[in-house]
């Protein structure tokens, strides 16, 4: 690169060469994620149902990666066809937990991880149960009733803002986009602040195998598995002691309110197991998505200054704006999260009983069959938000209304208080493995907004 403040067009400084033909794609490999979206156009042409072979879920079974928006539609709108792999782990503990019930005991089973296939399999193990622990549990915390926390979140956004404001530099995701999901995320909860950095900690351990999990079922060597299962088991029991504590002492958080509330579906409070699967499902969601997002938009809005005045000018723009972001750059480009329960069809492929698929939610976010111009940013373009990041049908992200909240103050208060952002030198623009758009580091140079532009301050 001639000027390091300017990003190359195929990230040329990732390991995996550029694909240019359907034998070069390997969405898995060491830097395929520098290299993802010139893949998914490979894919669309030449396989959009691409065979992975003895990569199933069952020995000697396939998986199959879909590309094309209208089959993953398809898959994740009808659950019960297309079985989750929670549906599958639920299953199997399932007679476990049922002894455990009737002898009123806690199953043995690990904590954390295993805590929420626990409590999926008692809070949530039908459809109807599902909608009913998101009405009751979660909604009123990260979903629809999340504007409760908007003045908190900007608080946020503002906090983290004020020591850089008058910098005219930052390392964008560590300073901002990293720090305030996990601000936000510790208050809901009802966490310390002082403990988010161990927190943090912890929810890398959660998504480890999202991150350094190989292939498309994301498998962890042995000794990750045991570094992960420590690191889980601790967050378990530090979630037992925030628990006690908010049992003496009950605040205005998702905990305290886990504590006392009484699940009207099942009609019973929740045991302790469950609320520490509760909670470990808000965590493993509420962290990666936001930060992702936010740092894919400051570069969208770095390569295209014309459109960050847009944003400056109208703030009815700033959420076409987040939800096509999230579209053309995903956070979660991928999970390998169905099986097949019969033969099917896609795309004119035959995908057999049993088979593993790989939803690859970027590609079909970028289908010229489902969106015209797919890799362009449009404020006015139909059916803005319909994209497949939070997925879609009965299990779509519980967490999206809060994501979306974060990252619509997010921008609110940044086009507020500063002026114009473009990149700085020494940028590589790597991201993080696995399945995730993370980028690793983001140095950007900005001009703080005139005073009186930038708009009251959060109290």
């Amino acid at each position: 690169m001639n000027d390091d403040s300017q990003k190359t067009p195929n990230h040329a400084l990732g390991e995996m060469k550029c694909p240019v033909s359907l034998e070069d794609v390997d969405l898995f490999g060491p830097g395929s994620q520098e290299h993802w979206y010139e893949a998914y156009e490979i894919l669309h042409a030449e396989a959009p149902v691409h065979r992975i072979a003895g990569e199933g879920f069952a020995p000697g079974g396939d998986a199959f990666v879909l590309s094309k928006y209208a089959d993953i539609a398809r898959v994740v709108k009808d659950p019960e066809r297309f079985r989750t792999l929670l549906t599958v782990a639920i299953d199997a503990i399932r007679p476990a937990i049922e002894e455990a019930n009737r002898a009123g005991t806690e199953p043995e089973l690990p904590a954390a991880m295993n805590a929420m296939i626990v409590s999926m399999a008692t809070l949530r193990p039908t459809q109807e149960l599902y909608r009913a622990h998101r009405q009751e549990l979660t909604d009123p915390w990260v979903g629809p009733g999340a504007t409760r926390h908007t003045a908190m979140i900007t608080r946020a956004v503002d906090e983290l803002l004020d020591p850089l404001i008058d910098r005219g530099q930052v390392d964008f995701v560590s300073e901002f986009a990293r720090p305030l999901p996990q601000l936000v995320l510790a208050t809901i909860l009802g966490f310390p602040r002082e403990d988010i950095p161990q927190l943090a900690k912890w929810g890398t351990f959660q998504v480890m195998p999202f991150v350094y999990g190989k292939g498309p079922r994301n498998k962890l060597s042995r000794e990750q598995m045991a570094s992960q299962l420590e690191a889980l088991e601790a967050f378990g029991l530090y979630v037992e002691d925030q628990m006690a504590e908010k049992r003496r002492r009950p605040q205005d958080d998702m905990i305290s309110f886990l504590t006392q509330v009484t699940y009207r579906a099942l009609g019973r409070k929740l045991s302790d197991v469950e609320i520490i699967g509760v909670v470990y499902a808000m965590v493993i969601g509420g962290l990666e998505t936001t930060q992702y997002a936010l740092a894919e938009q400051a570069q969208l809005v770095c390569e295209h200054p014309e459109l960050y005045q847009q944003l400056r000018t109208a703030s009815s723009r700033l959420r076409p704006f987040i939800e096509e972001a999230m579209r053309v750059r995903a956070p979660t480009q991928g999970l390998s999260t169905r099986l097949t329960t019969r033969d099917e069809i896609f795309q004119g492929v035959h995908v057999p009983e049993g088979s593993l698929l790989h939803l690859r939610f970027a590609a079909g976010n970028v289908d010229p069959a489902e969106y015209a111009c797919p890799h362009e940013i449009q404020l006015d373009r139909k059916r803005v938000g319909g994209h497949l990041s939070f997925s879609q049908g009965p299990r779509i992200c519980p967490g999206a209304g809060l994501s979306r909240l974060e990252q619509t103050i997010a921008w609110s208060r940044l086009t507020k208080r500063i002026k114009r952002f473009r990149y700085a030198p020494g940028n590589k623009f790597l991201h993080q493995p696995g399945i995730m758009l993370g980028t690793l580091e983001l140095l950007l140079d900005f001009d703080p907004a005139p005073a009186d532009e930038r708009g009251r301050r959060s109290e």
